[in-house]
Order: C-alpha cells, then sequence, then structure tokens
C-alpha cells in the first residue's frame, strides 16, 4: 500500500529537511547581520554623544576667541579715534596710526 509512494515520500522529506536547514542557516545568518548592526549603530550613538561633548568644548573656545577679538578692536578703534584727534589737520600719517593699523592686523594689544 505505501511501497508506490514510499521512495517519492522519501525524497520529498529529503527535500524539505534540506529546505528547512537552508532557511534555518539563512535565518540565523540574518539574526547574527542584525546583531551587529545594532552593536555599530549602538558604537555611533555613543560616537554622536562624544562629538556633541566635542561640540560644546569648541564652540566655548570659539565664542571665548571671539570676544577677544571684539575687545581688541574695540581698544584699537579707541585708541585711533582718541590719536587721529591730535593730527585732524595736517595729512601726515601718524606713527600712532602705523602702529594702532599693524597691531590690529596682527591681533596684538596696543603697547
Amino acid at each position: 500500500m505505501m511501497a508506490p509512494w514510499h521512495t517519492g515520500l522519501q525524497v520529498a522529506s529529503v527535500l524539505l529537511f534540506t529546505l528547512g536547514v537552508y532557511f534555518r542557516g539563512g535565518l540565523a545568518i540574518e539574526e547574527e547581520w542584525r546583531a551587529r548592526v545594532a552593536e555599530v549603530e549602538a558604537k555611533v550613538a555613543a560616537a554622536e554623544a562624544k562629538s556633541q561633548e566635542a561640540n560644546v568644548v569648541i564652540e566655548k573656545k570659539v565664542v571665548t576667541k571671539i570676544k577677544t577679538i571684539k575687545e581688541r578692536g574695540q581698544i584699537v578703534r579707541q585708541y585711533v579715534d582718541r590719536e587721529i584727534v591730535k593730527y585732524d589737520n595736517t595729512c601726515v600719517i601718524p606713527k600712532e596710526f602705523v602702529k594702532a593699523h599693524n597691531s590690529a592686523a596682527l591681533n596684538q594689544e596696543i603697547k
């Protein structure tokens, strides 16, 4: 009674078993890749957090530097305004003006 179907059932069960093992292996590889992706995403999130902290530090330095440059520019402007009044009627460029201009160009305080 089972004899005619016996060979066909054996072939079908071997094929089904082989397909099951194949798909199980594929599923295992997929899970492994998903775990790796999750691990890399965690590392990226940690790197982004460190990057944000570094950005805050850099931003503070830039703001401080800009503030210093603006203050020095204001000091140079006041110095030029104060000294140029003395030489307003002549066409000679005063030494103080040249000194102030050079100090401003080099971002230094006027000495």
